[in-house]
């Protein structure tokens, strides 16, 4: 089969399967078969050049698992995020593009300090916000937390893959950090948030993401008051709290954070123009 062809036949397929971006994701697919990137891509299509047998059975393989909304992440086993090249899989919460900009206030806010911050991410799954501000500011000192054995291990790998000056805990939040007590100067988290009773829509979250990482209680905040009580103790005068949050629930985590006494409570939006982000000064 022609490169073309496959590309016409997994796109066609992956339309029929509600997959919301078909041409894409048959692309990357392919790109991963190949081991190549999409540029090569395009001009071995242009070369009219075809798949070895060996190769169009993987890629049909890898087609199917698509077919069946498995996330591509999984399937490549990668996800970018920034910069960075990440490992993923079943077990760890998949980075999304809006959380690339929910960094940058912490990035933003660390560059302009008179001295080497110091950070911590709050459930950090694959680790993707922490490795970011490592690796961006890296003269920070950067810690990040996380509950998930299985969340904890990617972490573990990308953070070694990346280079990046991390230290990893494992456990939860509340027993691991009480030595960096007024010591931080930024705090952030992507917390799950999702009230439990508001089941995914997308396959690809409600039945390969881990549930940890995606439900908050009743009204999806209770991790987020978690965090207020305990960044409130973490950070130093003047600290960053940065929080990544759902469509709709900017109004109530400013009210909860302004009653637990934070300062300068704001929200912001991402590039879509919905409120995802809350940052507050302690």
């Amino acid at each position: 089969m022609k490169l073309s062809e496959a590309l016409a036949f997994a796109s066609e397929k992956l339309s029929a399967a509600g997959v919301p971006s078909p041409q894409a994701d048959a692309t990357w697919l392919l790109c991963h078969i190949l081991e190549t990137d999409r540029s090569d891509l395009l001009t071995r299509i242009t070369f009219d050049q075809d798949l070895a047998a060996e190769q169009l059975d993987a890629f049909l393989v890898a087609l199917a698992r698509r077919e069946k909304r498995e996330p591509l992440q999984h399937i490549t086993g990668k996800a970018a995020f920034r910069s960075l090249e990440l490992s993923v899989g079943p077990g760890v919460f998949i980075p999304r593009p809006e959380t690339e900009q929910v960094v940058q206030y912490a990035i933003d806010y660390l560059r302009q300090l008179p001295t080497p911050g110091v950070a911590i991410d709050l459930g950090t799954g694959s680790g993707a916000i922490a490795i970011a501000m490592a690796v961006e500011v890296p003269q920070t000192k950067v810690y990040a937390v996380e509950l998930s054995q299985a969340a904890f291990d990617y972490a573990a790998k990308n953070i070694e893959a990346n280079l990046a000056a991390v230290e990893l805990r494992l456990g939860a939040m509340q027993e691991v950090v009480s030595d960096l007590v007024g010591g931080l100067d930024v705090v952030i988290s992507n917390p799950p948030y999702i009230p439990d009773s508001a089941i995914p829509i997308d396959p690809e979250v409600r039945n390969f993401d881990p549930e940890l990482a995606l439900y908050g209680g009743e009204d999806g905040l209770d991790v987020i008051r978690d965090i207020s009580g305990i960044a409130a103790a973490l950070l130093r005068a003047g600290g960053l709290l940065v929080l990544e949050h759902a469509d709709g629930q900017s109004d109530a985590i400013r009210e909860l954070l302004l009653n637990d006494g934070w300062l300068s409570v704001s929200a912001f939006q991402d590039a879509t123009m919905r409120y995802r982000t809350i940052t507050a000064i302690r």
